[in-house]
């Protein structure tokens, strides 16, 4: 496997674009993308667990019902959420989308994202779409209009792709995220949007994402504020060529294995561009009874707003891991709990068996000042291990959210 360019349109047979269609009043600002594959894809998603959902969840889902898509279209600026005509305006954009590309309305996954309970105008989309389609490209840039179109505060774009081979044949995954904010785990925590031009079936390409989703967005919290709207989307057209994907065999893991590696780089730059994040923090637990444990320890260290504020000012509070530790709820042997903060500067333990010992605090300082910083759990009790993935919280996390509509 290696990582290459071009993003979504990486795979074979996807172009994409991104256009300023009015829904933001910045004319600057590119509020409305589109993914579009040659041929119909095999497709599956997996969705915000909140009870308030945005109106293009509920179209997605039902569009998915059958197992296939051709079509990604997401704006920016605004959720679509809470408003009486919600459904209506998504299930129109569809429509839209689906006369100006020859294709069927139920194969199109909408998704949008932005203000709550801000009114909504299906004239963008009546003006827009057509243009955004006319624009439609598999080069680079294409992508990287794509991949600004669907952000909000991000500070950067997030995006990747990937070679790697199936067999004889040469395939591709890309994805483009967008997070900064109301972020926390129990999917979805974003919007992700992923393509593929491997060959495989339906139920297992959701298999694959749910299991690539629970050990990467799953474990991200950037707030502990879980999104309306947000959900992780594939499409596998399967112009790879590769021999069809219907079993759990050697392939199956390969794939798995890539789009697992994909998921957890985008968490990761997630949780780096954490709204006011000056450093991208990594729960790493080791030795826990189970599996289940060390996620339950790993989400707790890394949703702890105190831990978090310590790591902002590079303070080696230890005690705040073990208290995390304690509230989590996980069946963790308190007196066998060792704890060491790592990163580029070196490594330090700070506690041994559930006590402090001595360290240099002038030492733990330095480590503690770099931009990506991995808190090491180890329970000593088992063969579990798991990580979590978050940022520091910072005087700029309640500016940023104090005037998020202005």
């Amino acid at each position: 496997m290696k990582i290459i360019t071009g993003g979504v349109v990486a795979p074979k047979g996807f172009t994409a674009n991104g256009i300023h269609a009015g829904i933001r009043q910045n004319k600057s600002k590119i509020d409305l993308s589109l993914i579009y594959s040659e041929k119909k894809a095999t497709a599956a998603a997996v969705y915000t667990t909140n009870l308030v959902k945005g109106a293009p969840i509920y179209v997605t889902k039902e569009n998915l019902n059958d197992g296939y898509a051709q079509a990604m279209l997401c704006n920016s600026g605004n959720a679509n959420t809470c408003n009486q005509d919600g459904i209506f305006i998504a299930k129109s954009s569809c429509e839209i989308l689906a006369k100006e590309l020859n294709i069927a309305p139920e194969d199109v996954i909408v998704a949008s994202t932005g203000v709550i309970g801000l009114p909504m105008s299906l004239e963008p989309f009546k003006t827009g779409i057509p243009e955004i389609v006319k624009g439609l490209g598999d080069t680079d840039s294409h992508a990287d209009l794509a991949a600004q179109g669907i952000m909000t505060t991000d500070t950067k774009k997030k995006e990747i792709a990937v070679e790697f081979n199936l067999g004889n044949k040469v395939c591709h995954i890309g994805a483009m995220t967008k997070g900064s904010g109301m972020i926390h785990p129990n999917m979805a925590t974003m919007l992700c949007f992923i393509t593929t031009d491997v060959s495989i079936s339906a139920n297992l390409l959701e298999e694959a994402l749910k299991e690539a989703t629970s050990d990467s967005f799953n474990m991200l919290s950037v707030d502990g504020d879980t999104s309306t709207n947000d959900m992780v989307s594939i499409m596998a057209n399967g112009l790879a060529g590769n021999e069809k994907i219907t079993e759990k065999n050697d392939y199956y893991a390969e794939f798995k294995d890539v789009l697992k590696y994909i998921t957890i780089y985008l968490a990761k730059a997630m949780a780096k561009d954490g709204e006011g994040a000056t450093k991208l923090l990594i729960a790493h637990v080791t030795h826990a009874k189970t599996i289940e444990d060390a996620k339950i320890v790993a989400k707790s260290v890394i949703c702890s707003s105190l831990l978090k504020a310590a790591m902002f000012g590079s303070d080696a509070n230890w005690g705040r891991v073990l208290c995390a530790i304690g509230y989590s709820k996980a069946d963790v042997d308190v007196l066998k709990v060792d704890v060491e903060f790592k990163s580029n500067k070196g490594i330090i333990p700070v506690c041994k068996n559930g006590s402090g010992i001595p360290f240099s605090e002038e030492l733990a300082k330095e480590i503690l000042s770099e931009d990506e910083i991995t808190i090491e759990i180890n329970l000593n009790d088992g063969e579990g291990e798991s990580q979590a993935f978050g940022c520091d919280l910072t005087y700029d996390y309640v500016k940023i959210n104090g005037d998020y509509r202005s």
